[in-house]
């Protein structure tokens, strides 16, 4: 390899990172009224957790090219507590606070699982149904989150941004052509490019706005320790992050068999990746919980970006997670950096969940589609998607705990599709 390609793919990983990390923290900002320094604080802790998780998994964990970035599954519990804590007549800070305790809570269960061997005893439970079951609602949740950030309102006006939202549409389309049908390092390069593309186009058109991050006068600044608060348990987020826990083992599942599928001549050792990349999302965790970012987690989609740029090789992955880390530390850069325009973002993870979704369907099609295999396909996937539908209104009169489970979708369908599988056996 090149030096001049070495240093593409770096950027490129680099690239994908940053896309995965800034959405998010601007939604959960949002979604707690957290103020625009607050907001610009979060997101260094943010770049600071995901390149630092990133780069122990991929060095020490499953060892596998996989970016761990804030979890989908984990904003929806954000956002599920966030509503419960404004009935509790809790604080944005005081349910942050609690937060913070779940994810320690699921950190340490995951440290115990990984470093015991324990969880090969759920191995049972996580079938090719169960797994495609997983990636299926997730792409479909994820699809929502993307979709919304490529469909901007104009602050001016309070209608559609029609300009931002075409040039959205315009990066899809770039990213999703030159990797199907570029050919060389272009096809290899396609979401690097399609970001450039519409970036670009969004400084034509005049459409790139102040970011949220506050310029600062500090040079260098480490990321904050539990700036949220200390961790406060309650028996609400004890018995769901349990619960939760079992999401976040078929995560990491989910993520080493998409990665294995996408990547050629590397399977193997399963058991082993599995082991390391459990106990150390429960360390991941654990610093998502004293730096107060969301939940950050291995992305199963990092396999459709894999598959679109055919960069299977680690060594550039580790570096753009070393260069994440340290960048973290400059504020000036994390403000230009966060000035990647939420609608491109977007866009170029919008094309990598084509693949996951792919992934999904081979997973769930691996065995034969009879009335077994299909009835609890058809049932999990209904109920887990139509949950997502129903007015949170609907669970108000229901213990929290109830709520917490209720209204998340991706938790729903998973569970139903473990529960059942396993209690209607096939005939031998």
């Amino acid at each position: 390899m090149n030096t001049k390609n070495k240093y593409l793919s770096v950027f490129q990983w680099f690239i994908y990172l940053l896309a995965n990390s800034i959405a998010l923290p601007i939604v959960i900002g949002n979604v707690f009224h957290l103020p625009a320094t607050e907001i610009s604080s979060l997101m260094q802790r943010t770049f600071f957790v995901v390149g630092l998780s990133s780069f122990i998994q991929g060095k020490f964990g499953h060892r596998y090219p996989i970016v761990d970035g804030p979890a989908g599954s984990w904003v929806s519990i954000f956002v599920i507590f966030a509503s419960i804590g404004t009935q509790q007549g809790l604080t944005s800070m005081e349910t942050l606070q609690t937060l913070e305790a779940g994810l320690i809570i699921a950190g340490v269960i995951l440290l115990l699982l990984g470093l015991t061997k324990w969880v090969q005893h759920l191995l049972v439970l996580f079938t090719p149904i169960v797994t495609g079951t997983f990636l299926f609602i997730l792409a479909i949740q994820l699809s929502g989150v993307f979709l919304k950030g490529m469909v901007t309102m104009d602050s001016n006006t309070g209608q559609l941004d029609v300009v931002s939202c075409l040039i959205a549409i315009f990066t899809f389309s770039v990213i999703i052509v030159l990797s199907s049908k570029a050919k060389g390092w272009i096809k290899n390069y396609a979401i690097l490019l399609g970001i450039i593309a519409g970036w670009g186009a969004f400084l034509i058109f005049g459409k790139v706005r102040p970011s949220n991050t506050i310029v600062t006068t500090d040079i260098i600044k480490l990321p904050e320790v539990f700036p949220w608060g200390f961790p406060v348990i309650t028996g609400s987020v004890l018995v769901t992050t349990i619960l939760f826990t079992f999401l976040l083992i078929s995560n990491t599942f989910a993520a080493i068999t998409a990665a294995e599928e996408a990547i050629p001549n590397n399977k193997g050792q399963f058991r082993v990746r599995l082991y390391r990349g459990t106990w150390i999302g429960g360390v991941s965790h654990l610093f998502s919980a004293v730096f107060s970012t969301i939940g950050v987690v291995p992305l199963p989609a990092t396999a459709g970006f894999v598959r679109l740029t055919k960069e299977y090789r680690i060594l550039p992955f580790l570096f753009a997670c070393g260069t994440m880390v340290i960048i973290s530390m400059f504020p000036s850069v994390v403000g230009l950096l966060a000035s990647l325009p939420l609608p491109i973002a977007s866009a170029a993870l919008l094309t990598t969940l084509i693949e996951m979704l792919g992934i999904a369907i081979r997973s769930l099609t691996k065995q034969p589609l009879n009335d077994r295999n299909s009835t609890i396909i058809g049932l999990s996937l209904l109920v887990g998607i139509g949950v997502m539908f129903l007015p949170d209104e609907i669970f108000s009169g229901l213990p929290y705990i109830a709520q917490n489970i209720g209204k998340n979708g991706l938790l729903v369908g998973t569970l139903l599709a473990i529960i059942v599988e396993q209690l209607w056996k096939p005939k031998k």
